[in-house]
């Protein structure tokens, strides 16, 4: 009795909190996951849509049977199993092997002892084209075949199966318990909460990336790379344990919730407002306002699943507004999944790949430079180069992050100037654009959230009310299929074919991308994303057109049907005042008169 729905919005909000925030988070480490585990972008595509795969599993169904069912609790085993699920991802750094990264620098404590960064070598000791014979590293015979990044496939497919509830579900309760001037108001709350939520999961990616994967396990003094280097990887798991703790604390709350609540307000069917006079069918006495049937069996709510849903996909606006979302979620899912690889390439790193060497020159024809290496350097002329050896370096001195290469050939023309480890810093200009980057993106992101509750709104209130739940569940299964699962995939590919230096695993094999032409990238990241957006803009001209015709047809039926009523009443009243001139009875007929007077 003293459960109100306020309780049950703080405690969706708090859900929406912790799975936004895990999902951020899962945005936010996509490079340190490419890094890790050596893997191309599209496979980082593979990984983060994994979770929609999991939504696409349960999503029709938990839509459908859960609304008749106990809706809290049913939210509350998903939040358990998002927490599991989050748990998974991290599991793989508790049993797979120290973070291992190629490199030229080594840390001992008497460094007249280090080894030339320049092997000799000559163009006999190389392949028809030009590159060195790659050797296997030692200990690869019993390498597993299992790859790591499996574990983080499952987990992530967990936390789309747990998530599933709570969206569809958890809008629907607010809708059926809450006022109606309140509903909007209520979704509106739990939109704002799910956008404060990425705020503190990219906060808690940026926090982790800067602490060394290893951290505790390793001499920190012993690692030569920096978190500005392409190789280093952060403490990903660090986070991943964190959300996971949150999104299980997220769960307690809806156990203590009821099935039902008591519905406050009127629900007469003089209380029914233009909006939905205008957009729901059939709903004079606000269905829409129920709770669940609770003597419904799961067989005869089967037998109505199929009809079901060919009803509410055969609703013209519910049907062009799925579209316009799918393709909208396509560009919107693909900007945000590869936005901070994109920050990073353009604003981290150099901004001309010309400053780059990233060949077989005549001042470094003399060592036997293997074309597989990426252990970057920064000469004293500006250049970056992609190893000691591609600079032409000798000698070295120094250990770890302190390792100053010397006599480099590359690097000045009497070939006595010297080269520090890492790449040399961006240009002052990245600094300068970063600024306004960033605000027109908050610009863009507060633009696009403007049409987030409306969106909502006019979802649940086009169709039938019996059929809000299914409805969600059926948009949220669509937009995380045809958008959530192939957006990350091909725009990986894409940005892919941008590369120009891959990394090699330690057993043979293509890895992770080390720098890529940041002219292409731009122009491919960039451009399909505005394309997707632009075609959405058009989808959505004849959905316009047809919401607004059927506007106007509910506004004439209703205006005709107003009139025909009145024309009735006004006939009637005619045919009283002629009984009356004609009656023999003056108080009667004052009363009479007075009575149709008020009627009038």
């Amino acid at each position: 009795c003293c459960v109100d729905v306020d309780m049950f919005l703080v405690a969706l909000s708090f859900a929406y909190f912790a799975k936004t925030l895990s999902g951020s988070y899962m945005k936010s480490t996509i490079t340190q996951l490419e890094r890790r585990f050596d893997i191309p972008s599209y496979l980082i595509g593979v990984i983060d849509g994994s979770f929609e795969i999991g939504n696409l599993l349960v999503m029709a169904f938990v839509s459908y049977f859960g609304a008749k069912l106990h809706r809290p609790k049913i939210i509350a085993m998903g939040c358990v199993l998002m927490s599991i699920g989050t748990f998974i991802i991290a599991l793989p750094h508790f049993i797979i092997g120290r973070y291992e990264f190629e490199t030229s620098v080594r840390w001992v404590v008497n460094s007249t002892n280090n080894p030339s960064p320049c092997p000799a070598g000559s163009p006999a000791d190389r392949t028809p084209d030009g590159k060195l014979p790659q050797v296997p590293a030692a200990g690869c015979e019993g390498e597993s075949n299992l790859s790591m990044w499996i574990y983080v496939f499952l987990g992530n497919v967990l936390r789309g199966i747990g998530e599933t509830p709570v969206q569809p579900l958890g809008i629907s309760y607010i809708d059926d318990f809450a006022t109606e001037e309140n509903a909007a108001l209520y979704v509106g709350c739990v939109q704002t909460i799910s956008v404060v939520g990425p705020v503190f999961g990219y906060l808690l990616g940026s926090l982790c990336a800067k602490i060394y994967v290893d951290v505790g396990f390793v001499k920190m003094e012993t690692i030569s790379i920096t978190p500005a280097d392409s190789r280093w990887v952060g403490a990903w798991w660090l986070g991943y344990l964190i959300a996971g703790v949150i999104t299980l604390l997220s769960a307690i709350p809806f156990w203590f919730l009821p099935r039902s609540l008591p519905i406050s307000g009127p629900r007469a069917p003089e209380k029914c407002t233009q909006e939905q006079t205008s957009f729901i069918k059939d709903s004079p006495l606000l269905k829409h306002k129920y709770p669940a049937d609770e003597h419904t069996s799961f067989i005869e709510m089967a037998k109505d699943f199929i009809p079901t849903v060919r009803t509410l996909l055969a609703h013209p606006v519910f049907l062009i507004y799925l579209c316009v979302t799918i393709i909208q979620l396509n560009s919107l899912i693909g900007m945000v999944t590869y936005k901070p690889k994109y920050i990073e390439q353009h604003f981290r790193q150099s901004a001309s790949n010309a400053n780059f060497l990233m060949g077989t020159d005549s001042c470094n024809s003399g060592c036997a430079c293997s074309s597989s290496d990426w252990d970057p350097v920064c000469g004293e002329n500006g250049i970056t180069y992609v190893s000691p050896c591609l600079a032409g370096c000798t000698t070295s001195a120094g250990s770890g992050k302190n390792t100053v290469f010397s006599n480099c050939s590359c690097v000045g023309v009497a070939g006595n100037f010297t080269a520090s480890t890492g790449q040399c810093p961006q240009k002052d200009d990245c600094n300068r654009i970063f600024p306004y980057f960033l605000a027109l993106s908050v610009i863009t992101s507060f633009i696009i959230s403007l049409g987030g509750t409306p969106g909502y709104m006019l979802l649940i209130r086009c169709i039938k009310p019996q059929l809000k739940s299914l409805a969600l569940g059926v948009h949220a299964l669509a937009t995380r299929t045809l958008a959530g699962i192939p957006a990350p995939i091909y725009f990986g590919a894409i940005i892919d074919t941008t590369c120009l230096k891959w990394g090699q695993k330690r057993c043979g094999g293509v890895g992770a991308c080390r720098i890529y032409n940041t002219t292409a990238y731009r122009i491919a990241y960039l451009g399909l994303t505005l394309g997707l957006r632009t075609i959405s803009f058009i989808v959505f001209i004849p959905g316009f057109i047809l919401l607004s015709r059927q506007v106007r047809q509910e506004e004439r039926s209703a205006l005709h049907g107003a009139l025909t009523n009145g024309g009735t009443e006004l006939e009637a009243l005619r045919k009283e005042e002629f009984v009356i001139c004609n009656s023999d009875q003056p108080q009667q007929t004052s009363d009479n008169s007075m009575d149709r007077q008020t009627r009038l």
